[in-house]
């Protein structure tokens, strides 16, 4: 059957149909090509191999009404628009998705470019397939590391869809791939956007899915538009080295067939090449040159069975020599995606090493299409679920971070953390495996295991013996975390956790358990910007209305937090505030003062969460300071000479504000000092002595020999009441014999 039909083949000329109410206008059609029939054809037979004949006829429909919508509308190729969703509808019937899924793939520019309404699509075709077009619509115009709050919220949107229906990003990552192979007709400007926002976002996602194929051939795609001459010149290096690797490869090939026919094992062995960017990858992450890269030959080995995959690795291993710390076993732990096989590395002929994976079919299949599996090849595979299943937990993760997230730029944030390919395996005290990205915590464990467990940690063991919760993670750790009820997250903890999870989770807590102390401190951090501009702190009824309108907040209060988590700039708040009084009376606020006359904001370094001092510089009472307004994290105070304060001001200028110390100071501050100190017997003991009998308490000491053993550097983080006491501290140090320097340690 043909989708195309006498009367759905267009013969008018396109331009005579009225673009609907408040659709988008497009470039007038120059004579454009014919409609492309060979492209329905390949659709419609490719449907009709799984399809039913009323499913087809539904597909049919949703066909004749998006070639009636895009009619007149043309592509920057000159190709009538209705190439493209047929081409998207065909990348979907590769990996045999539904009709719905089908039928959305046809549909999926009608409600954005036409202006059709969803009301409308249920009628026609249903609730299910109108979900789907609608979750796609609000797709559009996502753009690489957008600072505005509108991309950030598409981006959102676009997860959030994903979340409740998986088909919503996989016809989304057809769309895409079909853009992007058709991406040379546009500017170079659009094409370098494009390009790095589909690495940046879709490439990742693809991945995370487990549609290899796609994430190949998006990366490959991607890399060809953002660096064209490094991709030219590789392209044509990789040719000519192809004809000098055939003879090895054609060498291999028949040794490892001969060898494994001859133990018994059927499989279909050939040989693996590197995508470019994956070459350009190794070559710039690792330093190599073009020729290192080449020299290692990779194969696929895709056996019968389970248990020939270890069969035939240990005849490959009876074949060529192992590389000691090259084998790993995806079979028994599988990657986050679903992805299984197992991976070994051996010394081939001529000296040369040889990659091989080895799998079985469906290995194969999940490898090479993930979560498209389950529709590609519908079998009762116990693999296959399980895939679904962690799919399924990833996806509902997003939902959790939804929740906990106060904006769409931080969810954002959050779940591109969660994106990154590269994972470790970890062990619960039961045995259970847990998948966490690369660099995660023993802090990240106990989230990823419950937000409750994460929130009253206390205390980690990792293979039995205690650590810190910011210790990361190596694959095979076990990892065993205690709790206390009366434990609560620290706002240092966010300097070190990985996940999205944790952060989330962090943040929320942080911003519900200390709000008071965060509305302490943006009421004073706005009265102080409003100072500066002369405007009362005590702003009319009108102003505050307009201000919460405008500013999208609930309440005064709800405004005051937000300055003093660091979410917004009180500045910028005053300014807006500034414009709000212009607009109601008519009159200008008398001239700004000058920021050296503005009153420092007072710091006792016992506020809570709302005010931290910085770990880079831990500066104490009697250093010149400053404050910096970080985004949920209230105010980081960092002392004036500190070096990445200096930097982190010249990059935004607007969130720093002057801080003084308060004159009743009753605690401790962390500090750092330095010693350079002969290596002899007893050294240690007198200088710790020292420093206590100077009233100063040690929380933290290291040490580094130099190589002929001569001398040590002690470096030590200890408590002191201020600068004076430091000062009193550092003197009493000089005096103690074997002691050669003293010094505070800077960032």
């Amino acid at each position: 059957m043909s989708l195309t039909t006498p009367d759905s083949t267009h013969t008018s000329t396109p331009t005579t149909r009225a673009p609907r109410p408040g659709s988008r206008q497009h470039e007038p059609a120059t004579p454009a090509p014919a409609p492309g029939v060979a492209s329905v054809t390949q659709l419609s037979a490719k449907l009709a191999e799984y399809l039913s004949p009323s499913e087809l006829k539904k597909v049919k429909e949703a066909y004749r009404f998006s070639d009636e919508m895009h009619l007149g509308q043309v592509r920057k190729s000159g190709e009538p628009y209705i190439s493209h969703p047929i081409a998207v509808a065909e990348i979907c019937a590769d990996w045999k998705l539904d009709v719905q899924a089908i039928m959305a793939a046809l549909l999926h520019d009608v409600m954005e470019d036409q202006d059709v309404k969803k009301d409308e699509l249920i009628e026609r075709f249903g609730a299910p397939v109108a979900s789907l077009v609608d979750g796609l619509s609000k797709l559009e115009k996502i753009e690489f590391q957008s600072l505005i709050e509108a991309q950030a919220e598409n981006f959102r949107k676009m997860l959030l869809a994903m979340a409740s229906d998986v088909r919503v990003i996989l016809i989304k990552l057809a769309d895409r791939l079909h853009n992007m192979r058709t991406l040379e007709h546009m500017a170079a400007s659009k094409k370098r956007r494009i390009a790095a926002e589909t690495m940046e976002v879709y490439v990742p996602i693809a991945h995370r899915l487990g549609l290899n194929n796609i994430y190949r051939e998006l990366q490959d795609l991607a890399f060809s538009h953002l660096y064209p001459l490094r991709y030219r010149t590789l392209a044509k290096a990789v040719k000519a080295a192809r004809g000098n690797r055939r003879e090895v490869v054609t060498k291999i090939l028949e040794s490892v067939k001969n060898t494994l026919a001859g133990a018994g094992i059927q499989a279909e062995v050939y040989g693996r090449e590197k995508t470019l960017y994956g070459i350009y990858k190794k070559m710039r992450n690792k330093h190599l040159s073009f020729s290192q890269v080449l020299d290692v030959y990779g194969f696929r080995v895709v056996v019968d069975d389970f248990a020939n995959c270890y069969v035939a690795l240990g005849t490959l291993h009876g074949m060529y020599k192992p590389m000691p710390g090259k084998f790993k076993d995806y079979i028994a732990i599988r990657k986050l995606n679903g992805y299984q096989s197992l991976h070994t590395t051996l010394i081939g002929p001529y000296g040369t090493p040889v990659e091989f994976q080895i799998r079985t079919q469906e290995m194969h299949r999940t490898a090479e299409s993930g979560v498209a599996a389950h529709w590609l090849y519908k079998t009762g595979d116990s693999n296959m679920s399980d895939l679904q299943q962690k799919t399924h937990a990833w996806l509902q993760s997003l939902l959790d971070i939804q929740q906990q997230t106060g904006d769409s730029a931080e969810f954002l944030e959050h779940v591109k953390v969660d994106l990154f390919p590269d994972s470790v395996y970890v062990f619960t005290p039961k045995s259970k495996i847990i998948a966490l990205p690369r660099g995660a915590t023993a802090l990240d464990f106990a989230y990823t295991i419950h937000t409750g467990i994460g929130d009253h940690t206390v205390s980690v063991k990792i293979n039995n013996e205690a650590a810190a919760l910011r210790t990361e993670l190596r694959n095979g750790d076990i990892v065993e975390i205690e709790t206390d009820p009366d434990s609560q997250p620290s706002p240092t903890w966010l300097a070190f956790v990985r996940t999205g999870k944790a952060r989330s989770a962090i943040r929320h807590h942080l911003r519900t358990i200390n709000l008071t102390e965060s509305v302490e401190l943006g009421h004073e951090l706005l009265a102080q910007a409003l100072t500066q501009l002369n405007i009362n702190p005590d702003l009319p009824d009108p102003t505050i209305e307009k201000l919460l309108n405008e500013s999208s907040a609930k309440s005064m209060e709800e405004l005051y937090a937000d300055i003093g988590i660091g979410k917004r700039v009180a500045a910028l708040v005053a300014r807006h505030i500034f414009g709000l009084i212009d607009e109601f009376n008519g009159l200008q606020p008398m001239s700004p003062l000058d920021a050296n006359e503005l009153e420092p904001v007072t710091i006792y370094g016992s506020e809570g969460v709302s005010v931290q001092l910085a770990a880079c510089c831990l500066p104490i009472p009697g250093d010149q300071v400053m404050g910096q307004l970080r985004r949920d994290q209230g105010l980081v105070v960092h002392t004036t000479d500190c070096v990445p304060a200096k930097r982190l001001r010249a990059k935004e200028p607007d969130r720093w504000i002057p801080v003084k110390w308060g004159t009743e100071l009753n605690r401790r501050f962390d500090c750092r000092i330095r010693l350079l100190i002969n290596n002899e017997k007893g050294i240690l003991a007198r200088v710790a002595a020292e420093i206590g009998e100077s009233d100063a308490n040690i929380t933290y000491v290291g040490m580094d020999e130099d190589d002929e053993h001569v001398m040590t550097q002690l470096r030590f983080t200890i408590q002191v009441k201020d600068r004076v006491h430091l000062a009193h501290l550092i003197r009493n140090l000089r005096r103690v014999t074997g002691v050669n320097r003293v010094e505070r340690e800077r960032p």
